[in-house]
């Protein structure tokens, strides 16, 4: 801390007035605001590698002569262990998003627009930053390579995969592997600055309260060459953003049309399925660090990182066609284990530049070569379950959109033939007791859960908004109570999503609320 002190003494010509230790960020470097007597700061570091403090003022000088928005280093200590740069202020784009992100992806208008205003500067850095720069200052690596993408998707294979205790073959993955990793360093034409830590935290806003507010990059020394595909894929598909699809997609169109200023893209069909292979490998590369650092170091935040992360890999795997099939047919088994059903089911429709409904990666097959268009947004599905009596009639739609499915319980034993169970409702034990016993109507349930569960998946992944099961029986107390009860909880804990479910012949109504 003294030799810090001294170099501000150095650089400014006194001692700072106030000296206050800021946050930590999970790296081993430690910041201070130095504020002088006028009220002026700036930010000191400490870094205990200089091979990556090397990397940062080498970037930071570079990048400050393009007039790129990036801290300025005003002063370095002769090992490069110690330096002072210009302060951004306290608000990052993490923090002024929190609101729409602790509200299950519901951005404001204000909090999308920051969001796109970062993502249209992103080429700014990738590739006006990339002109003259030297590769070789940076830090571990120059280049991304293969090697560098088998080291990650082993991270995964052995600080997640393996912990998971799901067997599988190594020779197979393995091979997977390679071909994958031979396919992300395929590009020779998308090689940028690939900022590779490319997040919300590592963007800082000034005034963002107000619309004129600047978004500035930090934190980008361990970049390198690479393709720009990764830092889109690596922002947008951060699980904890909790982005909605309309958004994700409206930030990529974005990014799409700003990378145009910089150079030429290829078609929108070409450009999606490339992403779509950035998309799959950064899923993986967080799940091993969220294994690592959740199962092995037992830090709780990763642990709870796990399951929205887990719910982009399977949307991805159900709207896309990767070319590595035993891979594929892994992971597909991993989303599928007990521990990682309860994921919250916060999709909206799948709209943006156009694209299959179902896929968020993929181009429509008939759009041309660059075609964008947009659908209206719809919100977060809502199921509604019934139970009634068919002597009254099937239940309405009060949607419109035509009712959905309609289940007839009355091919099952019926126990309200029996006099102890006359005045009694499928929701009371004596009724669930014997239902469950004679076994008639779990058989019939577990037919209705496996087609319930295809659709309300679909539904989800197409943004769909509203979806009605409906539970008929003679008189509309026992057999369809029980169904309806049971599927709705079912739907509930499985996906997380809001349910509604209305006893119309007894009338009880209750809500089982979309999970955050």
């Amino acid at each position: 801390m003294q030799q810090l002190l001294e170099l501000y003494k150095e650089w400014k010509g006194s001692e700072p007035a106030a000296v206050q230790q800021l946050p930590g960020a999970g790296s081993n470097r430690v910041y201070y605001r130095m504020t002088d007597k006028e009220g002026q700061s700036v930010v000191g570091c400490i870094g205990t590698s200089r091979d990556e403090n090397h990397a940062f003022i080498y970037l930071s000088r570079h990048f400050t002569l393009r007039q790129l928005p990036v801290p300025q280093v005003l002063a370095v200590s002769s090992d490069e262990t110690r330096y002072l740069q210009t302060d951004l202020g306290s608000v990052s784009l993490f923090d002024a998003i929190r609101g729409g992100r602790e509200a299950g992806g519901r951005y404001t208008l204000k909090e999308q627009q920051l969001l796109k205003r970062t993502i249209r500067e992103l080429p700014n850095i990738q590739l006006r930053g990339a002109r003259g720069l030297d590769f070789s200052h940076c830090y571990p690596q120059p280049e991304f390579d293969t090697n560098s993408v088998l080291f990650d998707l082993n991270y995964f294979k052995y600080c997640f995969l393996k912990a998971t205790e799901l067997d599988f073959h190594e020779l197979k993955l393995e091979a997977d592997f390679r071909l994958l990793a031979k396919d992300l360093t395929a590009g020779g034409d998308e090689q940028c600055f690939l900022y590779r830590d490319f997040q919300a935290r590592n963007v800082m806003v000034t005034s963002p309260t107000e619309s004129s507010g600047e978004v500035y990059f930090i934190d980008f020394q361990g970049g390198r060459k690479g393709p720009y595909y990764y830092d889109l894929a690596s922002f947008l598909w951060q699980a904890s953003a909790k982005y909605p699809h309309k958004l994700r997609r409206e930030l990529v169109y974005e990014y799409y049309n700003a990378l145009k200023q910089y150079t030429e893209v290829p078609t929108p069909h070409h450009f999606v399925a490339r992403l779509s292979l950035f998309v799959l490998f950064r899923t993986l590369q967080v799940l091993g660090a969220y294994g690592f650092r959740g199962y092995f170091e037992r830090k709780q935040h990763f642990i709870d990182s796990i399951p929205p992360a887990m719910q982009n890999l399977r949307e991805l795997l159900s709207a896309s066609d990767f070319p590595y099939p035993y891979l594929v047919s892994l992971l597909k088994r991993l989303t599928e284990m007990p521990q990682f059903q309860q994921v919250t089911a916060t999709a909206t429709r799948a709209d943006g530049y156009k694209i299959t409904e179902n896929n968020p990666y993929k181009a429509h097959p008939q759009d041309g070569p660059a075609t964008f268009s947009k659908y209206d947004a719809q919100g977060p599905l809502v199921v509604k379950v019934f139970s009634f009596s068919y002597r009254k009639g099937i239940p309405e739609d009060e949607s419109g959109n035509g009712g959905g499915y309609v289940f007839d319980c009355r091919s099952t034993h019926n126990p309200g033939r029996y006099e102890p169970y006359k005045q009694l409702t499928g929701l009371e034990e004596p009724v669930i007791r014997f239902l469950e016993n004679d076994g008639e109507i779990l058989t019939f349930l577990d037919s209705v859960y496996k087609l319930a569960d295809a659709h309300v998946r679909r539904y989800i992944q197409r943004g769909f908004t509203s979806l009605m099961f409906s539970f008929g029986c003679t008189g509309g107390q026992h057999r369809s109570v029980y169904s309806a009860q049971h599927l709705a909880e079912h739907l509930h804990e499985k996906f997380g999503i809001e349910v509604h479910i209305c006893h119309r012949e007894q009338n009880i109504t209750q809500v089982l609320k979309r999970k955050e």
